[in-house]
């Protein structure tokens, strides 16, 4: 026999006090042994609760002597089991959440249909229209046969479903209903506003129906929101079940379909590994349209701008030491810095400028209100697992922070979307070359990539585009790259003390306009090689006036967003996967002028 008494019940009515209402039912639950729900606002009451049926009859008797609640009147179900683990009695905005305004079922609903009568109305044929003003995963246990849903994940979403129903279905007839009646006192009253001119509800919904009518014109279950999941016609429990993962309701058939894994997935939320990683890098992509919309640099904040006093410099005064790495600045400029205290330590600390820096120690210029040049923002997710993640990088984006950029940098971003990870940069691209860029998820993944890149076990694959056609379809160019940077930052050829260099190239196609797609694999890691030996071979890179015909121009780093682009790519990259030790080739897409 039943143990346990399940009581539905809600009634609209104008509340006050509702802090020590809260307290009070609380106790008395609790002296009473009642687990469920109670929820309360300024326009009535909301519960589900469970205990013996002579403690929930007390509990509810108290609540009808609240002024308005005279007339609550619950729906009794008994079970054999109690369906709550615990007693929660919550102050909301609304009983049963809306967000619409001028709907107060306190003072008028629509016209309320007993289940009888609806009985009679559907055993007689008449014609009506049944809406089903659920949730989608509710209704996929059961419904009223020819039913119309509603269309919403949430109640919220009810008046936009309204707006998108039939405009022929404001003149004919509708009984709409819910699982108790609670959501129709607020639907009724909405689509009458909309315009629908014969509306009623269910009285009691469908679980008073199915006490009074039974199954009769019902397929299924209906679905109740406690750990019983579903009950039937009888008002008895199911053997449904919900989802873990989705919180989709599962009939016992669902779950003995081989998709369904007690407390990971089921049918409705089951993924193959491929649909998992399309949904993983959505998210992703999804994420860093987020952190770069605006772009962080955009707005004016507080930099501290880290310099670092390289060895020539050991022993320089501050002025010295600054005049010297950033010749481009004055000595007066740095003087005003230094007497504004913008120039300090990772303490706070003002540095002075006649004092002695050494080797190694870092200063930080303060730059208020810094607003970073626009960079561009496409970022793509191209592949991502536990060990890995392979970035598209656009250009102009610097991947690491320096000079005008901080924030609007590849390595700011990658922290924003990973945070609180922290995804390891296993090698770089200039800031105008586009392509793929690794990134390793741990210390000890990034270790062991890095290897690879030292020992020359990864095959990296770039496209260029290139001024005139080269003689041979294979050549190379192993001239040797200096070791220190020139001006601007620019390398150069230098054949007594350069460092060994080289990089294999492949024709791809030669073009009518006199310029040639080429395939380059530099097997040496020097800084911007591919750019220097093409521009050695006499087939400097398209958009490259640092490397072009004329020696090194003068040009910035980054490019201004919206210029003429460099045509460079990093396309390919050949790895040997740090989990699984097997090969593994990630592929970039083309752009559009390859």
């Amino acid at each position: 026999m039943p143990h346990f008494t399940h009581a539905a019940a809600y009634h609209f009515a104008t509340l006050s006090d509702l802090k020590p209402l809260r307290q009070d039912l609380i106790t008395r639950c609790k002296s009473l042994g009642i687990k469920g729900t109670i929820l309360i606002s300024t326009e009535g009451v909301n519960l589900f609760i469970s205990g013996q049926r002579g403690d929930v009859d007390a509990l509810l008797d108290h609540l009808r002597t609240l002024p308005g609640l005279a007339r609550l009147t619950p729906k009794y179900n008994p079970c054999d089991h109690q369906p709550y683990n615990r007693m929660l009695v919550r102050i909301k905005k609304e009983i049963i959440a809306f967000g619409v305004d001028g709907v107060d079922p306190a003072k008028r609903t629509s016209p309320k249909l007993s289940a009888k009568d609806l009985k009679q109305w559907l055993d007689e044929g008449r014609p009506v229209t049944l809406l089903d003003t659920r949730n989608d995963y509710e209704i996929k246990l059961g419904t009223f046969k020819n039913a119309i849903p509603i269309g919403v994940d949430t109640f919220r979403q009810f008046p936009d479903a309204v707006r998108r129903l039939p405009e022929e279905l404001k003149k004919q007839p509708i009984v709409m209903f819910c699982t108790g009646g609670i959501r129709c006192e607020k639907a009724g009253p909405f689509m009458e506003m909309e315009g629908f001119e014969n509306i009623h509800q269910l009285d009691g919904g469908i679980l008073k129906y199915f006490e009074e009518c039974g199954g009769d014109h019902y397929d299924g279950e209906c679905f109740v929101f406690d750990q019983r999941v579903g009950v039937d016609p009888s008002l008895h429990e199911t053997e449904s079940t919900q989802c873990y993962s989705c919180q989709s309701p599962l009939t016992a058939e669902d779950q003995k379909d081989p998709r369904f894994v007690t407390g990971k997935t089921c049918p409705y939320c089951y993924l193959t590994t491929e649909e998992q990683r399309a949904q993983t890098l959505a998210q992703r992509n999804a994420d860093f349209a987020r952190v770069t919309t605006p772009l962080p640099g955009s707005q004016p904040y507080v930099n501290h701008r880290p310099l670092n006093v390289p060895a020539p410099c050991d022993g320089f005064t501050t002025l010295d030491f600054l005049s010297h790495i950033l010749p481009h600045t004055d000595r007066e400029k740095w003087i005003s810095i230094i007497e504004a205290n913008e120039l300090i330590d990772d303490d706070g600390r003002p540095y002075r400028a006649d004092e002695i820096v050494r080797a190694g120690q870092r200063c930080l210029h303060v730059l208020p209100a810094t607003v970073e040049p626009e960079v561009a923002r496409d970022i793509e997710v191209l592949h991502e697992d536990e060990a890995i993640v392979a970035i598209l990088k656009p250009a102009p984006l610097p991947v690491h922070p320096g000079g005008r950029f901080h924030r609007n940098t590849l390595a700011w971003i990658m922290g924003q979307v990973y945070h609180p990870e922290k995804p390891r940069p296993i090698h770089r691209l200039d800031a105008n070359t586009t392509g793929i860029v690794l990134y390793a998820r741990t210390r000890h993944f990034a270790a062991l990539l890095q290897r690879q890149f030292l020992e020359g076990g990864v095959e990296k694959i770039y496209l260029a585009h290139v001024q005139g056609h080269p003689e041979t379809d294979l050549f190379e160019c192993r001239a040797p790259i200096s070791p220190e940077p020139g001006r601007a930052g620019t390398r150069s050829i230098d054949e007594d003390e350069g460092q060994d260099a080289h990089t294999l190239f492949r024709v791809l196609e030669r073009r009518a306009d006199g310029t040639s797609l080429l395939e380059a694999q530099p097997l040496t890691g020097r800084t911007n090689q591919i750019r220097i030996h093409l521009a050695q071979l006499n087939h400097p890179i398209i958009g490259d006036a640092t490397y072009s015909a004329g020696g090194h121009a003068a040009s910035v780093q980054t490019l201004p967003l919206g210029a003429a682009p460099l045509e460079l790519h990093a396309w390919k990259l050949s790895i040997i996967h740090p989990v699984s030790r097997e090969p593994m080739t990630l592929e970039a897409p083309k752009p559009a002028w390859a």
